[in-house]
């Protein structure tokens, strides 16, 4: 009997009760009892089935990178593990603190973007329609919206409360969904058959080439609607960065060993890409990890223990947000990733996102006018 037959067996109530809860939430929203909000904005969801990995984040920066210019857009989070309640936007600051890392992480790349975070997500985006800025025209105020076109949902696959214009579900080619398990035996936090609220999937952090046949099999496998439309996407790195954000100048082939500190759900992909250059130490924490003095201490302690004399340390761009002002005398640099998709899929997504959201804006905005 392998092991996870016997966490299987231990696992197995646990994991009854919670799928129990979960049919019982849907069918709820099926039969009305549960309400679906669908706002008068348009919206991108960008989510996953499975709790953390899929690279959720990249992506709802290629969506930003690819609208942000041309409607006025708004990001909006839950901000897992930042210190504040209810609905805040960022005032400028990228405080971690009050945001979270990966909205701070946002603010502090697309300033033109407004970024948000609520654990209520159709409280979060009125709260977002709601905003206005007030200018003095003479001696009388005046009100102007600051209400943006577009707002990203990043992490709502499960929020069912609101319905976003666009659905599009993330699954990771190395724990694609159709081969997991509902918790706490598996990684799901829905039924698979969730997979059908999708607009759109793409399959994350694909080895590049992808083989056409293996493409096919996953398709296959993933048991799709004819009008869900399927993609491919793999994890682009970039020259290493300060912790500013700055181009740092510096290579990773000329180190004689790179220390990875990572705190997040699945760092294989990046420690491998670093391992193409240099040897490498790996220096692992949870997934959105607060970096304390102890850590910090820990850090330095393990980088003083390489051998040679011209190491550095790498991190996430998340990361960095919370290391950020800690490691004072470290040569701690960002190794930047971005999303790219395989071969001409990249027009094709684009221009299927891009059209969807203009005919959106446009609906919107005549039945604006026609109430």
């Amino acid at each position: 009997m392998t092991f996870r037959t016997i966490i299987s067996y231990v696992l197995w109530p646990l994991t009854m009760w919670y799928a129990v809860g979960v049919a019982v939430r849907d069918f709820f929203y099926a039969i009305g009892l549960k309400r679906q909000a669908a706002p008068h904005i348009t919206t991108i969801g960008v989510g996953n089935l499975c709790t953390g990995g899929s690279g959720k984040t990249p992506h709802v920066e290629y969506l930003l990178r690819l609208l942000s210019d041309r409607y006025s857009t708004a990001v909006l989070s839950r901000g897992y593990k930042r210190k504040s309640k209810g609905f805040f936007a960022d005032d400028g600051s990228h405080n971690p603190e009050l945001l979270g890392d990966e909205p701070a992480m946002m603010a502090a790349k697309f300033p033109n973007v407004q970024v948000a975070v609520c654990e209520k997500r159709v409280e979060g985006v009125h709260r977002l329609m709601a905003q206005e800025r007030i200018e003095m025209q003479g001696e009388e105020e005046v009100h102007i919206s600051m209400s943006p076109q577009l707002v990203i949902l990043d992490d709502v696959f499960q929020h069912r409360a609101i319905k976003p214009s666009i659905n599009i579900l993330l699954t990771e080619y190395g724990h694609p969904f159709f081969k997991d398990h509902i918790l706490p035996y598996g990684n799901l936090r829905e039924f698979k058959s969730a997979r059908l609220r999708a607009n759109i999937v793409i399959v994350t952090k694909c080895p590049v080439p992808l083989n056409p046949v293996e493409k096919h099999n996953i398709v296959h496998d993933m048991h799709l609607l004819n009008y869900q439309k399927v993609f491919f996407s793999y994890l682009k790195y970039g020259a290493l960065l300060d912790l500013d954000g700055r181009p740092a100048g510096v290579d990773m082939r000329h180190a004689d060993n790179i220390l990875c500190v990572t705190g997040i759900a699945h760092p294989e992909p990046m420690v491998a890409e670093l391992r193409r250059s240099t040897k490498v130490k790996h220096l692992v924490f949870g997934d959105h990890h607060d970096f304390s003095a102890r850590d910090v201490a820990r850090i330095r302690d393990t980088f003083a223990s390489l051998p040679g004399s011209n190491n550095i340390i790498v991190t996430t761009e998340k990361d960095a947000v919370r290391l950020r002002g800690k490691t004072t005398g470290l040569p701690v640099y960002v190794l930047p990733v971005e999303v790219a998709f395989h071969k001409s899929a990249e027009r094709d997504f684009d221009f299927l996102v891009e059209s969807s959201v203009r005919e959106n804006i446009s609906f919107l905005s005549k039945l604006s006018i026609w109430s």
